[in-house]
Formats: structure tokens, C-alpha cells, sequence
């Protein structure tokens, strides 16, 4: 049977320097559940937002989090960090494997401007095969609100989106709503793990290849968890969702680019991107 089992730690974070809490956390919860495959993270959980002079690039903590993941023979995507790439910053999920070596590394698409500042944007998608039994895409934060990124890491395969986040706004809600339907649209398992206290007001979800939720949370502090099983969303994507439409099948049997209907002029029009005045 080609099933994993994940968690992923929805929890109240401080706006930056968390490395301690969360290797805490993480500690107790292997000591509590053995049978884990993978765990998740949020978007920036250990250093906070904020680009710029930053003091907590991905270089800093990889050892630490590889040696976790070996000590513990499990996977562990440990939220997103900062990177320089050349003459850029990215936004960057890393995954170790059981053995501790950094095997994937989702960067993300789409920074949340005109707020994101100093953060540039990556054209990679990423897509990783767990140990032959499935494929799983990763997309960041901001990333949701652009079903292309989705419908990328669906075309390439994976049956399992995660995606990292740091929402503290008062648009958290509709986010919810989104990562149902994306898991619908594309047919495949979906986390959506965000943090509370200072750096989000949490309201993270799991959600099946139907769109059912199968854990989430207010708040608190919580570990989300979920039995994946990806011979289900081969079988979903097989037969049809709900045994219905086959939404993925007809994609690709008639692609559709709505590049090709842009309409420069019009899009020019909504002005700079740039923040309103208020």
C-alpha cells in the first residue's frame, strides 16, 4: 500500500528567533508518535519576515535540521528560509530525507507584493517521489492565491501540494476556502500549514483529493495530522472526481494557456503594483 503518514505543527510563534521552541517541539513529538513519515513546518517559522539584513538564512540552520531528520530517520520539510541565489533572495522550503540529505527545494513564485519586499521570484517548480510511493509538490504561501502554480505540481505529478505559509491578515479566511478548492481541482491531498501568535493567526487545514477536510485548526497551538493515501488520488483521477468529472484527464487531453488571451493594454491599465495609500 503506498501510504504515508504526516504532521504538521500549526504553532504560536514569536516574530522571530523561534530555533529553540521548535526543536523542542519537534523532539516531543517524535518522543509521542513513532509512526511518522513527514513533518511540516510553516513559512518562515524560525527566523520571521523580513528579507533584508537578514540573520537567518538557510545556510545557518540546514546541519541542524539534517541531523534532525537522520537521528529520527523521517522526512522534515522545516518551514522556508531565505536564500541568495546569485544576485537574488528567494523564499526557499528545503526537504531532508531520512538520512539527513537535502533532496528538494521548493522556492517560492510568487512573493506577496507589494509587501514582500526585497524577495524575488523563483520559475521552478518543485516535485519529489517519497520512497516510490507517491509524489509530493510543494508551493509557498502567496503561491495559493495562483491556481497556475497548483496545476503546475498537478501536470508534473504530485499527489500531495504542501504548502507553507505565514498569514497574519484579515484574508486568512478566503485562503481557507482556496486550499479546498485547489485540492478538488487538481484532485490530490493538500496541507496548508500556517503559524499564530506573531507571525499568523493560524487557521491551518488539511484537506483530501476531494476537498473534505480531514484536520484543522483555530489558533492554538495543534499538530495537524493525516494518513496519506496516494493510491486514492490515482484511483480519484482515474474514475473521475466523485466518481464525475476528470478534471486533470481532460487538461491534458486539451490544454488550455491563458497567456495567449492576454490583453496587455488592459492589465496595464490597474497601475503599478505598488501599495494603495490609506
Amino acid at each position: 500500500m503506498n501510504k504515508i503518514k504526516l504532521a504538521a505543527l500549526q504553532l504560536q510563534l514569536n516574530k522571530t528567533d523561534n530555533l529553540d521552541f521548535l526543536l523542542s517541539k519537534l523532539n516531543d513529538l517524535v518522543k509521542s508518535k513513532d509512526d511518522l513519515d513527514i513533518i511540516i513546518l510553516s513559512e518562515l517559522a524560525v527566523g520571521g519576515a523580513g528579507a533584508k539584513n537578514c540573520n537567518h538564512p538557510l545556510s545557518k540552520y540546514e546541519k541542524i535540521f539534517s541531523e534532525f531528520a537522520k537521528n529520527n530517520s523521517i522526512f522534515l520539510i522545516p518551514g522556508t528560509f531565505y536564500e541568495e541565489d546569485v544576485d537574488k533572495v528567494l523564499n526557499v522550503a528545503p526537504v531532508f530525507n531520512r538520512e539527513g540529505n537535502l533532496i528538494a527545494k521548493a522556492k517560492k513564485i510568487y512573493p506577496w507584493l507589494p509587501y514582500e519586499l526585497d524577495v524575488d521570484s523563483s520559475d521552478e517548480i518543485c516535485v519529489f517521489n517519497f520512497e516510490d510511493k507517491g509524489n509530493i509538490g510543494i508551493h509557498i504561501c502567496y503561491d495559493l492565491w495562483f491556481p497556475e502554480t497548483a496545476r503546475a505540481l498537478a501536470i508534473a505529478g504530485a499527489e500531495l501540494i504542501i504548502n507553507p505559509t505565514m498569514t497574519p491578515t484579515k484574508d486568512r479566511d478566503i485562503e481557507t476556502v482556496m486550499v479546498q478548492a485547489t485540492a478538488a481541482q487538481q484532485q490530490c491531498y493538500y496541507v496548508d500549514i500556517n503559524a499564530s501568535g506573531e507571525q499568523g493567526n493560524g487557521k491551518s487545514l488539511i484537506c483530501d483529493y476531494e476537498g473534505s477536510v480531514i484536520d484543522n485548526a483555530n489558533n492554538e497551538n495543534k499538530i495537524l495530522e493525516a494518513e496519506i493515501d496516494f493510491d486514492k488520488v490515482r484511483e480519484s483521477r482515474m474514475k473521475g472526481f466523485m466518481g464525475l468529472g476528470q478534471p486533470l484527464k481532460s487538461f491534458r487531453d486539451n490544454p488550455f494557456n491563458p497567456v495567449n488571451y492576454m490583453d496587455k493594454e488592459y492589465l496595464d491599465s490597474l497601475g503599478d503594483l505598488k501599495k494603495n495609500k490609506s
